[in-house]
């Protein structure tokens, strides 16, 4: 279709000449080549700025009257543009999915060594391998899934779910006869009921070691006792001498913190003992492996409490 024909199509149907001196032929154009810019997505914002800035201007003398062959030339000109605009976009694109991918993998990679897994084993090399491929939303959706289920398997069912979510049930007994070598939350509940009688003040602390489902997976439960065992002595070491630990379950230990009134200094205390926490060291078939738990805590002041038994609701 060439320019006169464009400009009798134009004339044919709705008016698309709404300036006066403009052909409609040329007014097309216009309409046509600011249509197209203005849906090519936004790649980066000063390349898009540049190849709206340069559209627009070529755009802008296509109602100049000019001859056939220089609307044209000036049409080959704007493909140009859109050309360049697309290869850049793409190149731009592939080195944005290069870059996150290499970063997602860095950082699970760091993760895995964090948690002392092979990345040599089926899973995780699994995970690893299907990052590199990654292009659409549906797969990058099924991928975290798969992560997510490896790093957390009480979100699962079946033996993996019932072995790793008995690491969740609350200890309220008041022996010491569990792996920490600390008295069970029963006797943290007492003691509570004690300092609230006497009008006592401070802090309840709830440790959570995070990963222990992980390690009950990977190498049993007696690895997941060494470990908490292990915590269980540093954290002592480095609570003061009047402050009770107890075991609370198999995942978190709970402090009993006196004659503290101050959240902020408390938390920095807490953040400085955590900061200690060293890689401890467990046996597996005879075997040394190293491993670090990470930990968090949350703090509840005991003036928040109504009673001792609230202390099991936290």
């Amino acid at each position: 279709m060439n320019l006169k024909q464009m400009g009798g199509w134009g004339q044919s149907g709705s008016s698309v000449s709404d300036k006066p001196g403009l052909a409609a032929d040329e007014r097309c154009l216009t309409l046509l080549v600011d249509g197209a810019a203005a849906g090519v997505p936004e790649m980066d914002a000063e390349t898009y700025r540049v190849f709206r800035s340069k559209v627009d201007a070529l755009s802008r003398r296509l109602p100049d009257h000019l001859p056939d062959e220089e609307k044209l030339a000036l049409i080959s000109s704007i493909l140009r543009e859109f050309e360049s605009y697309r290869d850049g976009a793409e190149t731009a694109l592939r080195e944005q999915l290069a870059a996150w991918r290499n970063t997602v993998t860095s950082l699970l990679s760091e993760l895995f060594g964090q948690l002392g897994v092979d990345k040599a084993a089926a899973d995780p090399a699994s995970l690893l391998q299907l990052l590199k491929r990654l292009t659409t939303g549906g797969e990058i959706d099924a991928w975290h899934e798969k992560l997510d289920l490896y790093l957390h398997p009480l979100n699962g069912k079946g033996p993996t779910f019932d072995q790793a979510a008995k690491l969740r049930v609350a200890d309220c007994s008041t022996a010491n006869d569990n792996a920490a070598g600390l008295r069970g939350g029963g006797s943290a509940v007492e003691h509570l009921r004690k300092i609230l009688a006497n009008g006592g003040d401070g802090f309840i602390v709830l440790f959570r070691l995070s990963c222990l489902d992980i390690i009950s997976q990977r190498f049993g439960s007696e690895a997941v006792e060494d470990c908490l065992m292990a915590v269980s002595a540093f954290l002592t070491a480095g609570l003061q001498n009047n402050d009770a630990i107890y075991h609370w379950s198999d995942s978190a230990l709970l402090a009993i913190l006196q004659g503290r009134h101050s959240e902020l200094i408390v938390t920095a205390e807490l953040d400085r003992i955590i900061a200690q926490n060293r890689e401890s060291s467990i046996n597996v078939a005879g075997r040394a492996i190293m491993l670090r738990i990470p930990i968090t805590f949350e703090l509840t002041p005991i003036n928040r409490l109504q009673n001792a038994d609230d202390l099991l609701r936290i």
